[in-house]
């Protein structure tokens, strides 16, 4: 733990960020977010998913503004940055082949970007050849997609017809368009039990990846796995482990979604121990604890997938907190 730690103040200093977009209600004693509206996720399908994964079930799309009927994702847009917002993420359900159904929304990203001057991140699904050149083509910032290493996973818990090398060619066909990608790998995915995550971290460092984020099966009531336990803060920490060791040099984060209680202020605790560069909603306490490690904490309003806008001088607004 210590050496990893040591080697990642080595290569990217002693500054760690934490982020706190405005994807749900969230405050600690250490942090009160100023403008919770900042970075907001969108759903170009409202509700709606063909595939009705077992770990969501379309609960995470009930927390997404939805485009509504007769608005464009334009509109959507302009109306959003009247309120505040300054970035969005384009998301929404999956159709059966697996890829979120972004591309008669891209075209409008270009206006979306320079008319407004916000930040774009999608989220894709598995990607198309075709799909991928869209994206390029729309200039979004940055594209987000899971990667998952196990194929019974993909079709046990994704319910798709595919395998985990169809996630890994998506990977190879964003590379190959130029895009920054910032894969997620879900710990726990298949029912609580570590299964395809290694092999997943394995695919990501074969491609050029911008972040790696880390998020931890968190069961939500009213789906298939609403009463199956997370897998355990040991379990969770080799996997941290493995990602640090594997990809020294790029970022790796843990992202929003995580159990709550005494098991994330551990996987907090762990996360910083091992090395990671960011924490989204960190656990009370954290910051301070991170602190005490020597680290220097910068606070955003962001999505941890923007953890790249510093490196490219595209400065984030970061909040000042006592």
């Amino acid at each position: 733990m210590v050496d990893l730690f040591e080697r990642r103040v080595d290569i990217f200093g002693n500054r760690i960020e934490f982020y706190a977009p405005g994807l749900k209600r969230w405050q600690t004693s250490e942090w009160r977010p100023k403008n919770s509206r900042r970075f907001l996720p969108i759903s170009v399908t409202g509700q709606s998913c063909a595939l009705n994964c077992d770990h969501c079930q379309t609960k995470v799309l009930e927390g997404m503004i939805s485009v509504r009927l007769g608005e464009n994702l334009f509109e959507l847009a302009s109306r959003l940055k009247s309120e505040g917002t300054e970035g969005i993420l384009i998301s929404g359900g999956s159709t059966k082949s697996g890829g979120v159904p972004l591309r008669r929304h891209l075209k409008l990203v270009p206006r979306i970007k320079e008319e407004l001057g916000l930040k774009v991140v999608a989220h894709s699904g598995v990607v198309s050849p075709s799909l991928a050149d869209d994206l390029a083509q729309a200039g979004v910032d940055a594209v987000m997609l899971d990667i998952i290493g196990a194929d019974e996973t993909v079709q046990q818990v994704y319910h798709l017809p595919l395998v985990a090398s169809d996630f890994d060619l998506s990977l190879s066909r964003l590379d190959a368009a130029g895009l920054r990608i910032i894969p997620h790998v879900v710990i726990g995915l298949h029912y609580g039990r570590i299964l395809g995550e290694y092999r997943a971290l394995e695919m990501i460092a074969n491609h050029r990846v911008d972040t790696v984020i880390l998020v931890v099966l968190t069961p939500l009531i009213g789906t298939p796995m609403a009463d199956i336990p997370p897998p355990s803060c040991d379990d969770v920490t080799k996997i941290f482990v493995a990602a640090r060791q594997s990809m020294a040099a790029t970022k790796v984060n843990l992202g929003c979604a995580r159990p709550m209680g005494d098991l994330k202020m551990r996987l907090d605790e762990a996360a910083i121990d091992v090395g990671l560069n960011g924490i989204a909603y960190p656990a009370e306490g954290a910051i301070a604890y991170a602190r005490s490690k020597g680290l220097e904490p910068e606070l955003y309003e962001w999505c941890c997938s923007m953890s790249w806008a510093q490196a490219v001088g595209e400065k984030l607004v970061e909040v000042r907190v006592s």
